[in-house]
């Protein structure tokens, strides 16, 4: 085996990462049109370059597998084998196992797994043996259970607030009668101490006794080992408990990981950065791969460039030097186009991110007995490269909750005269500077009465507060910690966690999500992400003798109010603002800030923010300008301060805090 130094091995992950990805894309094409031949070559042109390069690196349970694979292959272009779900599923297992082995080599490990039973299949297959269905979880192994994006998530979530996750090994007696109703019984002791997250079988499987006579559960818990193991031996039958502390770092992505490049493919030239078959001849490339963390580290520099820029432009302003000037805005201008081309090598297209969810859908549609399309809009739409690493997880669940939740059953679709097949659109474009994603189902939409009723019974809402809320209000209610409308519990939701954890995060990236729903006609989740997080443009504005900056992708206009205008409403100062009543937020008020009592004034200058369709009116002492300001973290001792998001530092040395407007929005 290769060393992970050599010059090689970068190469041979981007390179693998990137054929596994298409032969995945190949395959739901391939499904659509059986018999498209070419489909077929396109595979295996891509699954012998896999065996190739894996061979040559030393990895030789890849290249065994991918060998098994290629003759299942070499079968179905030579038109000796039909392409049917059985086949289909079977290739589809065998690009998970290589994907996990793949982020295995990522992640320091020797790309080793026991595919000893899926090698067999296919080997059964090879011979044109029948191979009604693929089920490789009817067998529990000792290893890791392996989780998801989402599922990882959510046990840092817990992990954060004190939970200890727990996977646990159950093995029933072999005579047992009625293994369901012991399993039932298991269940029930172990919810009594936490939340279990996922089982191996899948619930349904175990339902369906579709298992021998053991079984595994993720648990999250505040429990103890001993603690755990009690309450599961006082179920009848069962034979043997064995408890472990779960190390998420040590899973394996169950086959919806995204494409993850440690390097990005820098456009020399914006005529070439169009994609083209013969962009693999040498010759014609204009491209070349420059490792991400070098486009960080001159995003950093480039960040000090602003700051010194913002320097110079003080000074001039200040000397009244005429070459002095000259120079300087021609730096802005040469730094302002440096700033452009530095943020376009960062931005990637969310494509990255869309190509794990057809995949997706397909399983998780099969599990659940339903007939779903998915349809994906605007994957070019480019997206900073941070937000893209952190934007996979909420999709995963947003995805997972329109297919359980949303969309019904096809007979359920019959009787209410719809297509049985559902739809699900995964949307992403720009506007203005942000970047909207939207997910959007036409199943049943959200039932504002079961919501309102699921919210009492938690506490959330009071029962004499319930008439009074808005449909919108109503929706938001669904992101509450805990909070799930599932009757039954299942493998894909029904715990309570999930939605909370989507929301948090995108906030903590700038982002906002709003929901639009229409009972029995479906739902719209739309996610605001800014494009990028590292430099934005500001309005720095005075309140006392403190200097604040203010997103101008919140700002919808600045104005000046006179003080004998301002009315009360509810006990909240109010402004007329455009013939809409807007609250107004005195700064100084909320953020301390000491009063300077030289001279008063018979105005406020005030900011009108937005947050979706809400707007609040900000009152400052004055406008300094607009400014490029460089975001810098106000570091671990300073978390979730209130109304600020963080820091900059301004052209004269002093730090300027910048204002999250979200909190401010009333």
């Amino acid at each position: 085996m290769i060393e992970t130094n050599n010059q090689y091995f970068e190469l041979f992950l981007e390179e693998s990462t990137e054929h596994l990805q298409a032969v995945n894309d190949h395959l739901l094409k391939l499904e659509e049109q059986p018999g498209n031949i070419e489909i077929v070559g396109e595979i295996f042109r891509s699954a012998h370059t896999l065996k190739g390069m894996s061979a040559t690196m030393g990895y030789t349970d890849i290249a065994d597998l991918t060998h098994h694979m290629e003759n299942v292959l070499d079968l179905i272009r030579n038109k000796k084998l039909s392409v049917t779900t059985a086949v289909v599923d079977l290739i589809f297992e065998s690009v998970e196992s290589l994907e996990g082995m793949v982020d295995s080599i990522r992640n320091g490990g020797d790309g080793k797994r026991d595919v000893s039973s899926l090698v067999r299949m296919l080997e059964q297959m090879g011979k044109g043996e029948a191979i009604e269905a693929i089920d490789l979880t009817s067998s529990v192994q000792a290893e890791t259970i392996e989780t998801s994006d989402y599922e990882k998530t959510v046990i840092s979530h817990a992990i954060e607030q004190g939970f200890e996750t727990y996977q646990i090994s159950v093995k029933l007696d072999d005579d047992c009668a009625l293994k369901i109703v012991r399993v039932f019984m298991v269940f029930e002791a172990l919810e009594i101490l936490g939340d279990i997250i996922k089982s191996v079988p899948a619930v349904e499987s175990l339902e369906n006794e579709e298992f021998d006579t053991q079984f595994q559960v993720l648990l999250i818990s505040k429990a103890n080992k001993e603690e755990i193991e009690n309450n599961i031996l006082q179920v009848s039958e069962v034979k043997e408990v064995t408890i472990v502390t779960y190390n998420v770092d040590q899973s394996v992505h169950n086959g919806y990981q995204g494409t993850e490049k440690n390097d990005v493919e820098t456009n020399v030239s914006p005529e070439q950065s169009s994609k083209s078959s013969n962009s693999s001849n040498p010759a014609a490339s204009k491209t070349i791969r420059v490792n991400i963390e070098r486009i960080d580290q001159l995003m950093n520099l480039f960040e000090e460039l602003i700051i010194d820029r913002g320097r110079l432009e003080d000074i001039s302003s200040t000397l009244m030097n005429s070459e002095l000037s000259e120079t300087v805005e021609k730096m802005v201008r040469v730094s302002s186009d440096l700033q452009t081309l530095i943020l376009e090598m960062r931005m990637v297209p969310v494509e990255q991110v869309f190509n794990r969810f057809p995949r997706m859908v397909r399983g998780l549609a099969k599990d659940l007995e339903k007939q779903i399309s998915l349809e994906i809009m605007g994957a070019e739409t480019e997206l900073d490269r941070t937000v893209i690493d952190e934007i996979g997880d909420p999709l995963v669940h947003l995805i997972r909750n329109s297919l359980d939740h949303g969309i019904e059953k096809p007979e359920v679709r019959k009787e209410k005269g719809k297509d049985p097949e559902g739809k699900v659109i995964l949307k992403a474009f720009h506007s203005g500077n942000h970047v909207f994603i939207e997910i959007e189902d036409d199943g049943g939409g959200i039932n504002r009465d079961i919501v309102l009723k699921k919210a009492i019974q938690n506490g959330i809402v009071q029962p004499e507060n319930a008439d009074k809320l808005t449909d919108d209000q109503v929706y938001q209610l669904i992101f509450a910690s805990g909070f799930s409308t599932a009757e039954q519990i299942s493998d894909i939701s029904g715990r309570g966690v999930g939605l909370d954890v989507v929301k948090t995060k995108i906030e903590s990236l700038g982002g906002a999500i709003f929901i639009e729903s229409q009972l029995g006609r479906g739902t719209r989740f739309s996610i605001q992400l800014p494009l990028t997080l590292s430099i934005l443009s500001a309005m720095l504005v005075k309140v006392e003798e403190e200097t604040y900056a203010i997103p101008l992708s919140s700002i919808l206009e600045t104005a000046t109010v006179k003080k004998e205008d301002v009315m009360k409403a509810h006990g909240q100062e109010v402004i007329d603002f455009r013939g809409k009543v807007v609250p107004l937020v005195l700064l100084q008020e909320i953020l301390q800030v000491p009063k300077n009592y030289v001279g008063e004034v018979d105005h406020y200058s005030i900011v009108v923010v937005k947050k979706g369709d809400k707007m609040t009116a900000l009152a400052v002492n004055s406008f300094i300008g607009q400014k490029e300001i460089v975001l810098k973290s106000l570091g671990n001792y300073l978390k979730n301060v209130y109304a600020i998001s963080g820091a900059t530092i301004l052209g004269n040395g002093n730090i300027a805090l910048i204002l999250d407007t979200n909190d401010l929005v009333k």
